[in-house]
């Protein structure tokens, strides 16, 4: 009979593991270099920094060099990215764009104004965005419209999302959604029944959900995790002291904090799911804060790491307060990697969604799902 490990052993396995297949990642990483390179992005899948900053100065509260937005009203050159139609594959940013409207499905990428949209679009990367395009709540930040009454859910929307993404074939496909406070579940069920329609058409699909708190129904997290995503992320968005500043006054920050803990420890999924979240910088926050938001993360068992500059939509949003330097967005990298995250991507222009760390987080996907399911054979004898 094989011997059933510890979780922390396998885990710590599975991390050894990914870590021998990272020089087959080497080409598919130098198709990506480029666009790291531009967008000033840091993460284990860029080519490491010639001299290793310093960490991070806790003590200090600020770095000192930001740029105060006030006085610099312009994006500094690092925050320039190219338009939408001038990357290097038009056809597959054109084929998407018509995929999606044929079906009448909405994206992330064009409701929030993401920067990258040109870049994901063009290399044929797409976050869907479930239940409409119009959230129940109001956070500072975000360009989606809002309304306490949206329309009702889609009914067909799963089976939708389903042929348009085998449509475009592939891999690894990112899913989420505005905030439904109007429904019962928060639209967990919703989720769930897109993420079964996927696995059924692609059972080798990997598929991460970039979900609302539900409203902190932990119900509705555990709903999601055994719908078979891969990927579970949800975004605490800022530090503790500035949540009331920058997000909707239903979302909280110890929810959110509950919501990844529940997903990754009380769903029994410990083993193959990857938890993910995400931290925007430029809002006020202090070094000792954006610390310990990432100690707060990890104690919650969030393995992935993104952190991004915020970027205000419009006139009506909250003001940036800082543009961040892209060394401090690189030390907050090593930082994040010293602390115990299997991947941090930082960067002025990293989002939650963003492709950068693609295609290391399917290899250790993939690893995970096979040390799991030899862990199960070995269970059964």
């Amino acid at each position: 009979m094989t011997p059933t490990l510890p979780v922390r052993t396998l885990l710590r396995r599975m991390s050894t593991e990914v870590s021998s297949t990272r020089p087959r990642l080497e080409e598919l990483r130098a198709r990506l270099a480029l666009e790291d390179r531009r967008a000033g992005v840091s993460g284990n899948g860029a080519a490491a920094a010639a001299t290793a900053p310093s960490p991070p100065d806790l003590a200090t509260p600020t770095d000192s060099r930001r740029l105060d937005a006030y006085q610099h009203v312009q994006k500094p050159p690092w925050l320039q990215v190219r338009p939408a139609g001038d990357h290097f594959s038009y056809s597959s940013y054109e084929r998407l764009r018509t995929t999606l409207r044929g079906l009448n499905l909405h994206t992330v990428c064009e409701e929030a104004k993401c920067p990258n949209i040109g870049e994901c679009w063009g290399g044929g990367t797409a976050t869907i965005m479930l239940m409409g395009d119009t959230c129940t709540r109001g956070c500072r930040f975000c360009h989606i419209k809002t309304s306490r009454t949206p329309p009702p859910l889609d009914v067909n929307e799963p089976a939708h999302v389903s042929d348009a993404i085998a449509q475009w074939g592939l891999h690894y496909v990112v899913l989420t959604s505005v905030d439904r406070d109007d429904l019962p579940d928060g639209g967990a069920r919703h989720f769930a029944e897109t993420v079964l329609a996927l696995k059924r058409k692609q059972p080798e699909l990997l598929v991460e959900t970039l979900t609302p708190d539900f409203g902190g129904d932990l119900d509705g997290v555990r709903q999601v995790v055994a719908s078979g995503v891969d990927v579970f992320a949800h975004n605490v968005e800022t530090v503790q002291r500035l949540q009331r500043v920058v997000r909707d006054r239903r979302a909280g920050y110890a929810q959110s904090l509950r919501v990844l803990e529940h997903a990754k420890r009380g769903c029994g999924r410990e083993y193959d799911l990857l938890t993910k979240s995400s931290v925007m910088l430029g809002v006020g926050e202090h070094r000792a804060e954006i610390h310990q938001t990432m100690q707060d993360l990890l104690d919650a068992g969030v393995e992935v790491l993104t952190l991004g500059q915020y970027l205000r939509p419009t006139k009506r949003h909250l003001k940036v307060e800082e543009w961040v330097h892209p060394e401090e967005f690189e030390e907050w990298r090593r930082e994040g990697e010293r602390m115990g995250f299997l991947y941090v991507a930082s960067g002025p222009l990293v989002r939650s969604s963003y492709r950068a760390g693609e295609f290391y987080i399917q290899s250790m996907l993939r690893q995970r799902r096979g040390a799991a399911q030899t862990q199960e054979a070995g269970m059964g004898r």
